[in-house]
């Protein structure tokens, strides 16, 4: 196979040279590394690559140059190389606002920014390409996977079984049950495709149409707790969940972590979270997920996925919290961070057609097939704006349906600011769905203007939902005490005229996160108030941690 590319632009040839170099001496078994002193030359020998199938991995220009800008020529080369990451290299402490890296950044012009001089090699310019390739690798079709999935394409049970995997980042090979490479996966498994989908693993266990249980356990990770008793339950592993158990685990106590489906919460799900602390370039929710999930492992916290917790109880100094396999496990004191979901549309047509077309969140796992599709999405909140940048990468069109008149009362405006000016999408304001169908899969959308009062019939491929959020609390009812749209309340929220709620048991008042019962904490979006940002979710959690010590020291 040949080797990938990495292309470098810049007039000063001791720039190019030295970079050529330097990228040879630790990429060059693996890459060819090209490049060329000017706009024209590059864009010339870019064309010719593509047009001999050769593939670019990630794109250098320097800033300054006489015939044309770095950013104007990652913009050309882009349109050459879509999939190729585009890097603006720039002069090392110019940080003033009007720097062009910072609104080449917001419009969506450049992937990345590398400064000149890139020294020390091992601490600035080898982290930060190898960074470069991880992304551009995840665009790709694997080279090698863990297993294979042989089913409908536009099953829900397909769709949901790829969206786990795709979020605990195991790659897997998809085959349509009717296509001769399915076909043939399914003869060499020795299944004959009655029940689908049938996952096939590396060392030759099959299963068929498996439970998520079953999945979770085939891929070694647990799905029941170890003990019964622990100092700390988290329920939920969100940022919150997973903040909560790297600091309890890392301060002794003995952690337990229930979460339903797969670590990271809708965060988990965003392609790329760029306004968290300390990631300059940005961070994926798988990313910044998988390195939690890890982090709190190598401190001793004990995960368990595929138990949803299903009640919440008290004996003496005993939290009890029973899940959905019928056990039951008790704790000193317990985190409740089990999130928000999408709310639904509400409309039948479109519920039967979930996974099937029409899908609640932007699963990562859709994206790379809506390649060449006219898609639409509904929402406008940051999430939406994340998830319509990140399917435009693949889909024909994106079509944003947003009832308000503006994107700017709900979304930061880098995100505003990047739609604008992506091409391929369309927003569409003052417009709500009222109806869709298709024949077994989505193949048309009811739409209603709300300012004309017009209604037209359009053909989509798939729909996304974000529509706002709604709390994991069901199972608290009778508990603790929630608010009218079921987030918890706590702390100071929980005091009325001065005084706690009626059955309160202690003197002092409930702690700023804790529950109307003492020891059951809250952090993250199922609180009462909370600020929804990944980053108040993480500190949620850790004081949390506090204030159970805290509890416990009482």
């Amino acid at each position: 196979m040949p080797k990938s590319i990495f292309f470098i632009v810049a007039n000063d040839r001791t720039v190019l040279d030295a970079l050529t170099e330097d990228l040879r001496r630790r990429f060059g078994a693996d890459y060819r590394i090209l490049g060329a002193a000017s706009a024209g030359t590059a864009l010339t020998m870019l064309a010719e690559l593509a047009a001999g199938a050769a593939e670019v991995a990630v794109l250098f220009a320097a800033q300054n140059a006489p015939d044309q800008s770095g950013v104007e020529v990652l913009s050309q080369a882009h349109a050459i190389f879509p999939s190729a990451k585009r890097v603006l290299m720039i002069d090392r402490g110019d940080w003033s606002a009007a720097h062009p890296a910072v609104s080449a950044m917001a419009l969506g012009l450049i992937d990345y920014h590398l400064y000149k001089p890139w020294y020390p090699l091992e601490r600035i310019l080898y982290p930060a390409v190898s960074e470069f390739l991880a992304a551009w690798d995840k665009s790709r079709e694997p080279d090698s996977v863990a297993l294979r999935i042989v089913g409908r394409p536009r099953s829900a049970r397909a769709h949901e079984i790829r969206d786990v995997l795709t979020r605990v980042g195991i790659p897997y090979w998809f085959y349509d049950d009717d296509s001769e490479a399915g076909r043939r996966v399914l003869r060499e498994a020795g299944a004959d495709g009655s029940r689908l989908p049938v996952v096939v693993y590396l060392d030759g266990t099959v299963l068929a149409d498996p439970s998520h249980a079953e999945l979770m356990a085939t891929l070694g990770l647990k799905t029941r707790p170890d003990v019964s008793r622990y100092d700390v339950v988290i329920i939920g592993a969100g940022p919150a969940g997973l903040a909560a158990a790297v600091y309890a685990a890392s301060e002794g106590l003995e952690t337990l972590i229930l979460e339903p489906v797969v670590p990271g919460g809708q965060a988990g799900t965003s392609s790329l979270i760029r306004n968290y602390l300390g990631f300059q370039r940005g961070i994926s929710g798988e990313d910044l997920t998988n390195r939690a999930v890890e982090q709190a492992w190598l401190f001793g916290a004990d995960l368990v996925l595929s138990q949803e917790a299903t009640w919440l109880g008290i004996s003496g100094a005993e939290r009890l919290v029973r899940t959905s396999d019928g056990s039951q496990v008790s704790a000193r004191a317990v985190v409740i961070a089990t999130g928000v979901s999408w709310k639904r549309l509400g409309l039948p047509s479109l519920e039967n057609l979930i996974g099937a077309g029409v899908f609640y969140g932007a699963a990562g796992a859709e994206a790379r097939a809506m390649a060449g599709r006219n898609v639409f999405l509904v929402g406008a909140g940051n999430s939406a704006g994340q998830a319509a940048l990140h399917l435009a990468k693949y889909a024909e069109t994106v079509t944003m349906l947003v009832r308000g008149d503006s994107l700017g009362r709900s979304m930061s405006d880098y995100l505003v600011t990047e739609i604008e000016k992506s091409s391929n999408i369309q927003v569409r304001h003052r417009t709500e769905i009222v109806d869709g169908g298709g024949r077994g899969y989505l193949e048309t959308l009811t739409l209603h203007n709300l300012s004309s009062d017009a209604t037209e019939v359009v053909p989509a491929s798939a729909l996304f939902l974000m529509i706002g959020a709604e709390p994991h609390t069901e199972w608290l009812s009778g508990s603790v005490e929630r608010d009218d749209r079921g987030f918890i309340m706590t702390g100071r929220d929980l005091v009325r005229a001065g005084a706690p709620p009626a059955d309160w048991p202690l003197e002092r008042a409930p702690m700023l996160l804790e529950t109307s019962v003492p020891g059951v904490f809250a952090a993250g979006d199922v609180r009462h108030r909370s600020v929804k940002r990944v980053a108040s979710a993480v500190g949620e959690g850790a004081v949390a941690i506090q204030l159970i010590h805290e509890y416990l020291a009482e």
